[in-house]
């Protein structure tokens, strides 16, 4: 079990974090030309939000077309979630296991497994990508609910000395994608699974209610194995040898030939977050760990401080501004959260700190001086989306995504 930050003994001089408001951000303190939408909290902290004459932003307008795009009217989700069932139903007969779904002790990926195997009666192996940063309450959550629910799980461990040395590049790149290399050996480990077992359905936790807010600005390049490699190569200092990984080749190879179907199965439910989280604290005994993606230590210290410190973003903003275009929360509801409480509790933001710069080995002096570099982008290093070819890469990973989203 991957040791929480919560249970290490602390230091006699604990390194100073202080406490970060989104008051408190780059582009939102003492800036004349700070502006936030009327519908959402989205603001100028996205260097290239745009605002409609009523005042609106381009988020706001790009939500509600990913909901009329990917989700549609209630008919339209229950016909589509039947076939669905059907579909895996009858690809799975003979099998062990009809379908994959990840987990992360997360509500999303949680409420994904529940629904799977208690509403519609799948049978689903659980996999799960143990980067060495779980918390031990994400751990608990996941033994609870596969214990309860019955359900098998994999687990792919990844090698933690090269891990390690691939976030650290990351963070000497200076760029604000420093989970980048998460996502994506969370996507490869369950494609790779998938493939091997001959499982041909795969069930996403992403939905479009909670999270179709997102600036490019703030995290890009999942897919993009190549600036991934690239950083590495640059930064690193040790062969990456094992991890997860997956190329456009490979895609094209898991979706064409393989022929798995990525869904995601929330966008055809009546998913609420909030009710969500009800049913599995009742059902499963699943405890909330306080923030979206916080059920991961390296997660909640890098939104938590490093993103919103030294790029200016704060990532609540996005997540809370889905929330109020999906009407599960009001705006006041989220202004008043980004103005009253800070990114991190003050108390986990010192247990986060002590828990890195012991995981990686570093000095307060070393994690500063990263800190203080200039912020980059994924446009100053080599990758697939700044090739010359740039634009056929966009246009396959757009056709990945209407094949992924759509089943």
């Amino acid at each position: 079990m991957i040791q929480d930050s919560t249970t290490l003994s602390r230091p006699t001089a604990a390194p100073l974090v202080e406490p970060v408001y989104a008051r408190d951000l780059k582009g939102v303190k003492d800036n004349p030309n700070y502006r936030v939408c009327v519908r959402c909290v989205m603001d100028t902290t996205d260097p290239d939000i745009k605002f409609d004459e009523q005042g609106v932003c381009n988020h706001c307008r790009s939500y509600d077309k990913k909901v009329q795009q990917y989700m549609g009217p209630f008919e339209t989700r229950k016909a589509r979630l039947d076939k669905y069932v059907e579909d895996i139903k009858a690809a799975g007969k003979g099998k062990d296991y009809d379908c994959i779904c990840g987990v992360s002790g997360g509500v999303d990926s949680t409420y994904v497994a529940y629904y799977a195997k208690k509403v519609l009666g799948l049978r689903p192996l659980a996999v799960h990508m143990d980067n060495g940063w779980n918390s031990e309450l994400a751990v608990k959550n996941i033994e609870k609910t596969l214990r309860t629910l019955d359900i098998d799980l994999y687990t792919e461990v990844l090698d933690w000395d090269e891990f390690r040395d691939i976030q650290i590049a990351f963070l000497k790149a200076s760029t604000p994608d420093s989970e980048i290399p998460t996502d994506h050996a969370i996507d490869a480990v369950l494609m790779q699974q998938a493939s091997r077992l001959g499982i041909k359905y795969i069930l996403g936790g992403h939905n479009v209610r909670s999270e179709a807010i997102l600036p490019n600005a703030w995290s890009t390049g999942k897919r993009d194995w190549k600036y991934i490699r690239s950083l590495h190569k640059m930064f690193g200092t040790r062969p990456m040898k094992t991890f997860p990984h997956f190329s456009m080749f490979d895609m094209w190879k898991f979706l064409s030939v393989d022929k798995l179907k990525w869904i995601n199965i929330l966008d055809s439910v009546e998913y609420n977050k909030t009710e969500a989280m009800r049913v599995l604290q009742e059902d499963l005994g699943w405890i909330y760990y306080g923030g979206k993606h916080y059920e991961s230590v390296y997660t909640r210290f890098f939104q938590g401080y490093i993103l919103p410190v030294k790029f200016g973003y704060d990532k609540r903003k996005a997540h809370l501004s889905a929330l109020v275009c999906a009407g599960e929360i009001t705006r006041e509801q989220a202004l008043h959260t980004l103005d009253a409480e800070p990114t991190c509790p003050p108390d986990l933001l010192v247990q986060d700190m002590e828990f890195l710069l012991k995981k990686f080995n570093f000095s307060k002096e070393e994690f500063d001086a990263i800190m203080a570099l200039p912020p980059k982008s994924i446009d100053d290093y080599p990758a697939y989306q700044n090739d010359w070819y740039a634009d056929v890469v966009r246009n396959f990973y757009r056709a990945v995504k209407r094949k992924r989203v759509e089943g």
